[in-house]
């Protein structure tokens, strides 16, 4: 997720229905924060009742809650510095985690996973194998066709596909990845046009234009042409001859992750990665034997933040140090959770990432599940922040804009924690985003919390993340241990 966009011209920013939903202008925006490539950076109890998604709760409403005694108890909740994590129990288990109460889809479930993969029947390119990141607009990030190829297999194994659709969705996809122009014959384009695979910038989806590469959104795609080559031996030749085809070598340096971009003509080369999305796609560079031992260490630039009395990690490496900012987001930690069960990042940080939204919850009434995120109105995009920069509940765009009216309960990020965590608080807000939040097109991004309407954006990542959080369910272990990575 890059911060060089320039505002789209007011032919792209009209506003153009489909399916209801207006998508132009929040596309264009939204694409430019998912190629992220320097900022995508008491303990919650796992002893609870089986459940389902839909099982045994009852309706949740729009919660009732003062928004300026809410604001007043979100600054007063912060306490600097934080309870610390004892150093023993932060660590990552030889034993992958594997989430309570797993197993088989209920119907409900599976309409669920229907609905999400909607979406990718309505923005999937034929011609390309190239999935559109947001409703409606032939653009994509690598971060947002690693979604697809999530939700591709998610709806293989859950029977919503046919194994010859998989199979051809799979071949033209690989072939194009395989095949596409690369930034200076290196490494993919932070974005493309989905459609015709031209190398272009943000908004300007007609003209050819190289702008540099993001380790994160790399290290994801990684991941997921790792799981797929094990999974699926007869596609492993694929999968290899996509990641020969990339030139690799400045991807990484002593041990961290780097990206370009380009600026006023001249290329900036610059170290990727905090704290949470900076470990998790260390993880998948990992996989194809790369050295990224410091971009996956979890310690050395942790500090704590006290929010409601629960001690959360965040990266020193601020906005102030380094440049970039620092979000506390839920997304990376169920990522991790739901791929790798927690190999990337100590379990013990989810678990206070989760436990402090939670707080918020029984001490405001707000349901609470923040991370970042498409807007279907300006700023188009927002990092919805359990911290950030010092400051608690932030929702801020990438250049530091404060919207705090926009702030949303996250579609992917409830039902992630739900099917890690399973607990009485999780199973609330999975209710709520089920009761509020699905459509024929895909599950809407998320619902928000001043102004009690859904977010109407529809996207590959909210959709493809549901997806592959129910493949997890339904499998019953860590996607790559599934895999047999």
């Amino acid at each position: 997720m890059t911060s060089d966009f320039e505002p789209p011209s007011a032919k792209l920013s009209i506003l153009a229905s489909v399916g209801g939903i207006a998508t132009a202008a929040i596309a264009i925006i939204g694409l430019n924060m998912w190629s992220e490539y320097l900022n995508r950076t008491g303990t919650a109890s796992v002893d609870t009742p089986e459940t389902s998604i839909t099982q045994g709760i009852p309706d949740i409403k729009e919660p009732e809650v003062d928004p300026e005694e809410v604001a007043r108890l979100d600054a007063e909740s912060l306490v600097l510095p934080g309870d610390p994590i004892s150093p023993n129990q932060v660590v990552i288990s030889f034993i992958p985690y594997v989430a309570p109460n797993l197993g088989e889809l209920t119907p409900g479930e599976m309409e669920i996973a229907r609905q999400a993969w909607s979406y990718f029947q309505r923005n999937w390119n034929d011609e390309t194998g190239l999935v559109n990141s947001v409703d409606g607009l032939t653009s994509v990030t690598m971060w947002d066709q690693a979604a697809a190829i999530a939700a591709l297999v998610s709806a293989k194994e859950l029977n919503i596909i046919s194994e010859s659709e998989f199979d051809e969705k799979m071949g033209v996809m690989l072939q194009t990845l395989a095949t596409m122009p690369l930034y200076k014959k290196e490494l993919p384009n932070k974005v493309y046009n989905s459609k015709t695979v031209l190398p272009v910038n943000y908004g300007q989806l007609d003209k050819r234009e190289e702008i540099g590469w993001s380790a994160i959104d790399l290290g994801r795609m990684a991941l997921w042409l790792k799981i797929v080559g094990s999974k699926y031996p007869q596609w492993r030749s694929q999968t290899e001859a996509v990641w020969e085809y990339w030139q690799v070598k400045r991807l990484t340096r002593r041990g961290e992750m780097y990206g370009t971009s380009v600026v006023k003509g001249r290329e900036q080369y610059n170290q990727e990665g905090r704290l949470g999305y900076g470990n998790y796609a260390a993880y998948g560079l990992k996989l194809w034997g790369l050295n990224v031992s410091e971009a996956l260490e979890y310690q050395a630039n942790t500090a704590y933040a006290n929010l409601y009395g629960q001690g959360i990690p965040y990266d020193k490496r601020d906005y102030d140090k380094s440049g970039a900012n620092n979000y506390v987001l839920s997304e990376p930690y169920i990522l991790d959770g739901i791929e790798t069960g927690f190999q990337s990042l100590p379990k013990v940080f989810a678990d206070r990432i989760l436990a402090a939204q939670e707080a918020r919850y029984l001490t405001t009434g707000q349901l609470t599940a923040v991370t970042e995120d498409n807007l279907d109105r300006p700023p188009y995009f927002l990092y919805n922040s359990l911290f950030v920069n010092g400051e608690p509940w932030v929702a801020i765009t990438d250049t530091r804009e404060q919207h705090q009216n926009l702030r949303f309960v996250s579609t992917k990020a409830a039902l992630g924690w739900h099917v890690l965590y399973n607990t009485e608080y999780t199973s609330k807000l999975s209710k709520f985003v089920q009761t509020n939040l699905q459509s024929d097109n895909g599950l809407y991004n998320g619902y928000y919390e001043l102004l009690r309407q859904p977010n109407k954006s529809l996207t590959a990542n909210n959709n493809g993340v549901i997806l592959s959080s129910l493949l997890y369910k339904q499998v019953g272990t860590p996607l790559t241990i599934w895999a047999g990575l």
